[in-house]
């Protein structure tokens, strides 16, 4: 990967200051919407421009007096000035619509670019990086772009183009004083710069911690049941609620600093335009200005004031999206370990293909210096039928990892029908290939969507029938809503058996031609076994398929086993071949018949 991340998945070497840099991540989001760009900043100009013709009638009014014979003029300034409060109030309307669906659109999109960039990051990048952290910068992170880019950015835009105007017609109505208000500007941006450097390191702190406590409860919802049977709840509580504080504390001092500049900012700009009135005031007196100008002045320099003062506020809201795209950027700069080359060779027509590793030597990343796999050779023919046995441990899942290209090998080849995997299309060289895990992923959907999950554009027959292949079909129907039961998050509201037959029908459904079965049947009684085996016979008849199994019944079908340890190939052979001959195999075969004539002699209870 290409950054390094802390146990938090915060980012080592960020850049300190009030660099607004990380929001230029979020440009190409925004430049799909042009054309919503120039109607914002329309509705922005004639709203300024509405803002700013209001002193010039207030200094008419006020020096032109209001006698008799002025009445038709009044009134005529009194109608022009309703008039440019309708543009106005139409104006802002449009400005904060614009403003505000742009932000929205944005986000939007930018939530589904970082979740489409997240899919296709290597497991690498999740052995190293909690889920809980990456779901935090996902939605909290957005969320807080989403609320500067919402109302934040109307309102800074707004001030922004309001402060100048004003400041404009500040000079052209009275050069001295303008002087006046441009040596009190240092004195206000200045505090502004410094604090808001102080305010952005503040609000990364806070969102830090944010995803910590986010992480941590992810992690132990998750494992509830767990956290219950060793009666984990008081201490999982202490320390959520300490991760909690941690994220208490900061979100305080951040808002300290930011009532604190708020404070600052507005006392520092208010005050300078009470001493520039005072001045204006005694040039009222010797006639270098009238009456009208120092008004249409002050009109300015309070429009001018304002929009600073609330451009310092806006200012936080800035530098908490700042924060925020800042930890969205790493995400999206992350480059992921496995992808398709440039120019990536096309894969044999032929369904069937052979597969091969040839001297393979491969270390997961977070342990690089204890190899899974080493030096391994061996071949499959297309259509055969290979057992892997071995201890825990001794690399049988790495196989299958390294088939689906989570993970390339440090040395040596894995081959796909003659062609090196990292040569093939990462999604061409997957769709070759089905897999039923140990452990079955179920989603938080309907069991008909579960099983649809392996072809998303199946039909309904397509389904059942993969569901009746896999021996499913029967406790799906017994469900409340039949297949259209929401199974829970994780499958919760199945058992073992059964979310293995789940996987299996999806394995059935994708009808590719390499087949890879990790413990299939290790959750299924002897009746259900027995079914979901002569299921799996006829899945297997068609296919090139992998077998990593303990029980003999799957062993010893086998066209060939292979047998590993500590990531060595130690034996090969069928079953009648290893069992008469002294080794781990005879070993594995003498413990497994142990247990099971144990268990027959077993008294019942």
């Amino acid at each position: 990967m290409s950054k390094s991340f802390s146990r938090t998945g915060a980012d080592l070497s960020r850049p300190s200051g009030t660099s607004l840099r990380p929001l230029a991540t979020l440009w190409p989001f925004a430049a799909h919407y042009r054309q919503t760009m120039i109607l914002a900043g329309v509705a922005l100009l004639a709203a300024a421009t509405a803002t700013l013709a209001v002193p010039l009638a207030v200094r008419r009014v006020i020096d032109h007096g209001f006698n008799e014979g002025d009445a038709q003029l009044i009134d005529n300034y009194f109608l022009t000035m309703i008039m440019v409060v309708g543009v106005l109030a139409i104006a802002s309307s449009a400005r904060f619509y614009f403003v505000t669906w742009l932000g929205e659109r944005i986000v939007s999109d930018l939530r589904s670019a970082v979740f489409k960039h997240l899919l296709n990051l290597s497991p690498t990048f999740y052995d190293e990086m909690r889920t809980g952290e990456v779901v935090s910068r996902l939605t909290a992170d957005t969320t807080q772009i989403k609320a500067a880019f919402g109302s934040g950015a109307s309102l800074a835009l707004r001030n922004i183009v309001l402060f100048v105007g004003a400041t404009l017609m500040m000079v052209i109505t009275s050069t001295e004083l303008t002087s006046l208000v441009l040596l009190a500007l240092p004195i206000i941006i200045v505090p502004l710069i410094l604090i808001g450097r102080w305010v952005r390191r503040l609000s990364r702190t806070a969102q830090d911690t944010l995803a910590e406590s986010s992480a941590y409860a992810s992690e132990h919802l998750s494992g509830i049941q767990t956290v219950q049977a060793f009666t984990h709840e008081v201490h999982a509580q202490a320390v959520f609620s300490s991760h909690v504080e941690d994220s208490f504390l900061a979100a305080r001092k951040r808002m300290r600093a930011r009532a604190f500049l708020t404070s600052l900012i507005i006392f520092l700009v208010f005050s300078s335009v009470v001493l520039i009135l005072w001045w204006g005031a005694k040039d009222v007196l010797t006639g270098e200005l009238t009456r009208g100008e120092l008004s249409q002045f002050i009109l300015y320099a309070v429009f001018s004031a304002g929009a600073l003062g609330e451009l310092s506020q806006v200012w936080g809201e800035i530098q908490l999206a700042t924060g925020a795209a800042e930890r969205l950027s790493e995400l999206l700069n992350i480059k992921p370990d496995i992808k398709t080359p440039a120019n990536p060779v096309k894969l044999p027509d032929e369904p069937l293909c052979e597969i091969a590793f040839d001297h393979v030597t491969f270390a997961y990343p977070t342990r690089s210096n204890t190899p899974s796999l080493s030096d391994l050779t061996f071949s499959v023919k297309p259509g055969e039928r290979i057992a892997i046995v071995g201890p825990s441990g001794a690399g049988k899942s790495t196989i299958f990892s390294l088939l689906l290209r989570f993970y390339d090998a440090q040395n040596g080849t894995v081959q796909i029908g003659g062609i090196p995997i990292q040569n093939i299309d990462l999604a061409a060289a997957r769709s070759r290939i089905a897999i039923v895990p140990q452990e079955t992923v179920i989603f938080a959907a309907s069991a008909f969507e579960n099983i649809r999950f392996a072809k998303p554009n199946a039909n309904k027959d397509e389904v059942l029938a993969a569901a009746r292949l896999a021996m499913a079909d029967e406790f799906i129907t017994a469900l409340p809503e039949g297949y259209h039961t929401a199974l829970g998050e994780r499958g919760v509201k199945l058992s073992g058996g059964q979310r293995q037959r789940i996987a299996i029908a999806r394995a059935v459904l994708s009808d590719a031609r390499i087949l890879l079965l990790d413990e299939a049947t290790n959750a299924l009684d002897a009746q259900s076994e027995s079914q979901v085996q002569q299921a799996l016979d006829k899945l297997m008849a068609k296919r090139t398929t992998l077998v990593i199994a303990h029980r003999l019944a799957t062993v010893q079908n086998a066209d060939r086993i292979i047998v590993l340890d500590k990531g060595r190939l130690v034996a090969e052979g069928n079953h009648k071949y290893l069992a008469s001959r002294d080794g781990l195999y005879q070993n594995f075969v003498k413990l497994q018949f142990d247990q099971d004539a144990s268990v027959q002699e077993r008294p019942a209870e």
